[in-house]
């Protein structure tokens, strides 16, 4: 999938030659739901703890970086590329960040609830306990490739 989109694109791969392979959310059913939303066009946007990229040992992503983005079997399905980033606290997610996230309701009250369920459950896996203060990075994204899925 990667040669096919460096083939097609080769100055958005000259300029961000680092790509990382990887899936939405913390279990198979989440990261096909995920993806799913992605697919569809209705979610531009995710939002992670910094501390996962660190426990992971990934960099953090940076504008015009590239994800691979498999299904919940590995299977790499389409490629998105950071348009924007912020870091922030919990409390700095907005309503437009909600939506763009096009999860649940796409309402920032929904947002919050899911992400703090979410942020404690991977926290607590991983042997820290999370707080509303922690550091998130705030990604919004295009989906590139292929194709027939790119915006």
């Amino acid at each position: 999938m990667w040669n096919a989109y460096a083939q097609a694109h080769p100055e958005a791969v000259a300029a961000s030659p680092e790509y990382t392979v990887d899936h939405f959310g913390d279990s198979k059913w989440l990261a096909d739901e995920l993806l799913s939303l992605v697919i569809g066009g209705r979610k531009r946007a995710t939002a992670d703890l910094v501390a996962e990229f660190l426990a992971r040992g990934d960099e953090l992503p940076r504008i015009g970086s590239h994800w691979v983005a498999c299904d919940s079997e590995g299977n790499p399905r389409i490629i998105i590329r950071s348009t924007g980033l912020r870091v922030g606290p919990f409390t700095s997610a907005d309503a437009a960040f909600a939506a763009d996230e096009g999860e649940d309701d796409g309402t920032l009250a929904s947002w919050q609830r899911e992400h703090r369920r979410y942020f404690t459950r991977v926290s607590a896996a991983s042997g820290r306990r999370w707080s509303e203060d922690d550091e998130i990075i705030f990604e919004r994204f295009a989906v590139t490739w292929p194709p027939e899925h790119a915006d």
